[in-house]
């Protein structure tokens, strides 16, 4: 049952995905922000985005579900506009279950008990009742303002986001979106991106992607620790994650291969397993 967990510490990520935030207030008119206008602070918050390419690294991670809390230790990859993975292997090295985040879908492989969920963006996106996609995804990992449907900013997009003073932050909301409700909360001396916030707009639930613990990777920050917390329901979801041996290495498989041995499942399945946890 232990080796089970972790198959279903890396799906627990996948129910994590149809959790959404509501949109509250409206913002006011721009303010002056580590002083700059909101127009012009924008802009550089996004001129300053590292937007790194590639980035492997340790991370430790931590699920609680509310009925137990699940540690164990795992490898994270990621290539800009291709891949996310995320390998668990803590018996000598071999991998016991596999997260791969494609633009076409999801994939989550139990290596133990050789069997697999394979999902796309379509029928994730019909269960949350969103439209969940690769960018929005890598954006989060990534520690990336983002905008629903682009796969990257520019500075021109700066004037499509309202800036408010919120305490010693800024919080930055996208002008449009009909469905999704998206925040961003950054530093206003630097512009760091401390937090993110999204959700269905109307909806009682919320999505906080919490960053911290800022180092250096090739000559620019990134959060050593990321703090995810499902809001607005019963019991408190959180998967905490801790990050070392942080690098910008490019040089490993972006495609897991399986043989016919393994048996595929499907997602409501899985999602029934979570549930009895």
């Amino acid at each position: 049952m232990k080796r089970n967990l972790f198959f279903y510490l890396l799906a627990g990520f996948v129910a994590l995905l149809v959790a959404s935030c509501s949109s509250t207030r409206r913002m006011q008119k721009t303010p002056m922000i580590g002083g700059l206008t909101g127009t012009d602070y924008m802009e550089k918050v996004i001129e300053w985005a590292p937007r790194w390419q590639c980035v492997t690294g340790k991370v430790a991670l931590n699920l609680n579900t509310g009925k137990s809390a699940n540690k164990v230790s795992a490898t994270l990859r990621i290539k800009r506009g291709d891949v996310i993975q995320l390998s668990v292997a803590p018996l000598l090295g071999i991998e016991v279950a596999r997260m791969e985040i494609t633009p076409e879908g999801i994939l989550v492989v139990d290596r133990m008990n050789k069997r697999y969920v394979r999902e796309s963006f379509g029928a994730i996106s019909e269960l949350a009742h969103v439209d969940l996609n690769f960018n929005m995804l890598q954006s989060l990992f990534l520690n990336e303002l983002f905008l629903p449907r682009k796969t990257q900013l520019s500075v021109a997009d700066a004037s499509d986001f309202t800036v408010i003073q919120d305490g010693t932050l800024a919080c930055l909301e996208p002008k449009s979106g009909r469905i999704l409700s998206c925040r961003f909360w950054t530093t206003a001396d630097q512009g760091l991106l401390e937090k993110t916030r999204i959700g269905v707009k109307g909806s009682a639930y919320g999505l906080d992607w919490a960053y911290s613990d800022f180092g250096a990777l090739d000559g620019k920050n990134f959060p050593q620790h990321m703090l995810v917390n499902v809001l607005g329901i019963d019991k408190p979801i959180s998967l905490d994650m801790k990050f070392s041996r942080l690098s910008v290495n490019s040089d490993w498989e972006t495609r897991t291969e399986l043989s016919s041995r393994y048996q595929r499942i499907e997602l409501a399945e899985l999602l029934k397993m979570l549930l009895k946890l």
